[in-house]
This record gives structure tokens, sequence and C-alpha cells, in this order.
């Protein structure tokens, strides 16, 4: 017997286990079509926002009380519901169950819980140094929340990119509109079901729908939009947001290059780099999308991750309990027209009704082939030759700036020029989008792959305006800054300013 075959009968009963859950989600998605029936019955968009700006005007969610309760109320929720969270996400993506709670659940938890500990700090003013010409006095900065946020979800994390950004707009005391993802039906409608019962109904709303749901939201003023998606939706959203000069925060992507040096551990850069491709079968904006293998290691590193992935999911991948599938039948036909652009090293093998597509590594991949034109979001990897880091740094430069970028490389030199020399919005070395699991670290775009920053405390600083406030005392009013502007005056204003 084959270690797979042996690995595969071992995990037979997690494979019962992955059956049972799909039919307690067969159960939500009945749930799920009672409330899409609702789809014929139009939220009043312009009323929702009104009773959320009144709410904000009433000064609801200001208090430090109010904004402890809420986060108080999502730890809750993930700790009561995490067995709904992950049916309803087997439902829609087809996630593995340890992947959707560590990546959906478990994050989210932790960032909740960070945010709950800091808020004191974070809602604290910060002193700052008062310049002499502002003397006597005191300089600070005052977090203020921005008022009513929207936040529009996508649908490969459909939970967790919804749920951290809420942490951070009610942490900073706005009052917010949750629009998930219709393309995630199931998760859609336990976030609209449950979230109320944990939260403020008052001050934070759900509403569910597609096109012309988020038309109607759009055309209302807000004072803060985030949006996590692609890049051709984020220009519709930056647009609507011109008309009332609302800021966004826009949460793109594009092609996250992956460099591999001559001069790398090549079996560990082989196993992290097909943890991080093939993650959610492929569908994370961060994934590594095509890879730049120098010329010497490319063949080797073909056969190291042709054997890794076998290691990982085994001869069959359709079988394994820890791959997932492809969001719906369009997206499946997507790629499946992009394997022909180049030679199939391992994978390819697809099954439309089962949505699954074989992790599948390509070579001979032409720089102008379809799938180098466009972020791949599938798990399909492309590896292509490079002479030299420095030609790969330059074939990234000559492309539009990723949301992420990895270089694997033992060279510390080659480590500094690609972070130095290329832009990405974030950037990990000698592994695969782990810069994500840092809570202290920002995550956003750059350029065409976004604009703004979360995570963390960034998150609290995303939906917070950042108020100047100066105090000065009426006991002492130096007649210094006072016309008429004698001699005198003149030489100590220029000698103050």
């Amino acid at each position: 017997m084959q270690p797979s075959e042996r690995r595969q009968d071992d995990q037979g009963a997690e494979r019962a286990e992955r059956a049972e859950s799909s039919k307690r989600a067969s159960a939500s998605e009945t749930g799920a079509s009672r409330v899409d029936a609702r789809a014929d019955v139009r939220v009043d968009v312009p009323k929702t926002v009104r009773a959320l700006r009144a709410a904000f005007d009433e000064g609801r969610t200001r208090p430090y009380e109010w904004r402890a309760r809420q986060l108080d109320g999502v730890i809750a929720l993930l700790q009561e519901r995490e067995a709904e969270i992950l049916d309803a996400l087997y439902a829609d993506v087809g996630k593995p169950s340890l992947e959707a709670y560590a990546a959906e659940v478990a994050y989210t938890l932790g960032e909740a819980k960070l945010a709950r500990a800091k808020l004191k700090g974070w809602m604290k003013p910060e002193s700052v140094s008062t310049s002499l010409l502002a003397q006597p006095g005191k300089s600070k900065i005052v977090r203020e929340p921005l008022g009513v946020v929207l936040i529009i979800g996508p649908w490969n994390y459909p939970f967790q990119l919804v749920m951290a950004p809420l942490l951070g707009a009610i942490a900073a005391g706005n009052a917010v509109v949750v629009k998930p993802s219709e393309v995630a039906p199931r998760t859609s409608a336990l976030i609209a079901k449950r979230l109320p019962e944990y939260v403020d109904g008052d001050a934070v709303r759900v509403i569910e729908g597609g096109v012309p749901e988020t038309t109607a939201l759009l055309a209302e003023r807000f004072d803060h939009i985030f949006y996590t998606g692609n890049g051709a939706v984020g220009r519709i959203v930056m647009t609507a947001a011109a008309k009332h000069l609302t800021p966004v925060t826009l949460e793109l992507g594009g092609k996250s290059p992956c460099i591999v040096d001559r001069d790398v551990s090549l079996e560990v850069a082989a196993r992290r780099i097909v943890w991080g491709k093939f993650y959610n079968a492929g569908q994370t904006c961060v994934a590594p999308d095509y890879v730049l293998a120098h010329t010497e290691i490319h063949d080797r590193l073909l056969d190291a991750l042709a054997r890794t992935i076998r290691e990982f999911y085994g001869d069959d991948p359709q079988r394994s309990p820890d791959y997932g599938r492809i969001v719906n039948a369009r997206h499946h036909q997507r790629l499946m027209r992009l394997v022909g652009s180049g030679e199939v090293v391992l994978g390819g093998e697809a099954d439309e009704v089962d949505r699954y597509l074989a992790p599948t590594v390509l070579r001979d991949v032409s720089p102008d082939s379809p799938i180098m034109a466009d972020e791949i979001f599938g798990p399909i990897l492309p590896v292509l030759k490079v002479p030299s880091v420095d030609a790969a740094i330059s074939f990234v430069n000559e492309r539009p700036k990723p949301l992420a970028l990895y270089v694997f490389s033992n060279d510390a030199r080659s480590q500094e020029a690609v972070i130095d020399r290329t832009s990405s919005g974030g950037a990990t070395i000698n592994h695969c989008w782990m810069h994500l699991a840092v809570h202290a670290l920002p995550f956003g775009g750059v350029g065409e792959s976004g604009m703004g920053a979360y995570h963390g405390r960034h998150s609290f600083e995303t939906f917070s305006h950042r108020k100047a406030v100066l105090q000065k005392p009426t006991a002492i009013d130096p007649p210094l800054l006072y016309p008429p502007y004698d001699a005198t005056k003149k030489k100590w204003l220029r000698r103050l300013l």
C-alpha cells in the first residue's frame, strides 16, 4: 500500500464527518433559500441608513462601554456559533474544516480579542509636543468615529472578510451597514440571522442581496466605504463614493509573484508555496499567482512541487478532506479555460458537478498567455524561468503593483534587493502570506491592488478620524501675535516661525 493510500484510509472518519457536515449545510441551505426568497421585498436602504445616522448622531456608539459590548458580542458569536459558521463555509465554498476554522473563525477571534484588550488604550487621546509659537498650550490627537460606514464583503473568505473590518468599525465607535457577498448565500444568511443576536441592531445592520442592493447602498452618503473584491467593482465603488467625497478602503488583489532564487531551501520552499497556493483551492487574494524560478533550480522546483502536492493531498486530491472546491460553475469554467496556457506538470483533472479542479502546476508558460493577464484566483500555478533575481525584479516591476510578494532565498542580498526594488502591498520572505497572521502589521494594497490598510490597531485607525486639538489657557495672552507689528514683534516672530 502506498503512503498516500494509507493516508486516505486513515482519513475515512474525517470524510464521514465532512459528509455529515454537508447534510447540516443542506439544512442550512433550506433556511438560506427562505432568506433569499425575500429578495423580492426590497430593503428600504435610505430608511436604514437614516436610522443608523440617527443612532450615531445621538451619540449611541461613542462610549467605551458600547464599543466594548459589541466586541464582546462578536467574541461570543464566534465561540457559540462556530459549528454553524463552518457548515455555512463548507456549503458555500467547500472549505475543509481546519482551513475554515483557522482562516475564518480563529483569525477573526484573535482580532476581536486584541481589539477588546487594547480598546481603552486605542481610544485614549495622544499627547504631542506643542510648538513655541503656540505656547502656552497643550496639543493632542483625539480619535473620533467617522460616522456611518459601509462594509462590502467578498465570497472567498465570506465570514472573516466581513467580520474583521466590522471589528475595526465598531471599536472606533461607528454605526455600520454590512453587505455580505451574495455569491456565498449560506454565509450571508448566517451573518444576517446571527449578528443581530449579538450586537446592537440599532447601530449595526446587515443588508443581503446582489447588484440592486449594492447599487442602492452606493447611492447613499456614507462616511467611509470598505470594499474587498476585484478591481473592476473597486472602480465602481470609488466612482460612487466620489459623488459624496466619501473616503474608501479598497482591498483588491492582483497577480502576487513568488520569486525563487537559486540559493534556496528547495523542499521547504516547495511545501510553503504549495500550502500558500492551494489553500482554499487557490481562492485567496494573496495566494502566489505565479512563480519566477531561477533557471538553475527550475526543474528541481517543479519536481519538488509535484511531490509536495501528492504528499499533501494524495494521488487523488478529489478524495482528500483537506482540499477545497471552486465557488461555482462560472468560476470553474473560467479556470478550465486557463489550464491550456502551458504544459501541465501535474493536475488538470476536473469535475464540474463537484466544482473540483485538481491542484495544477504549469510549465513553459508565455508571459503573454491568458493565465498571465489577470489574477488566477484558483488552483493553477504557472512556473516561469528567469535567469537571475534581477530579471525577476524587472518582470515584477513591468506589471501592476501586487497585493503581496514572496521571495524564497537564503541570500540576504537577494532578499534585500527584492524588498527594496519592488512595490507591493505586503511581502513575506521565505514563506507565503504569513505576514497576514501578524496582527501588528497593516494589511492592504498599493496602486491597482488597493488603498488603505487594516488588521489590529490599523483597523481602528482606518475607521477613525485623527482630530487635532490645541488647548490654550486664557489667563495668559501674550500680545506677540496681534497688530500692530512693531520691530520687536517682527524680530521675535521671525525667530519663532
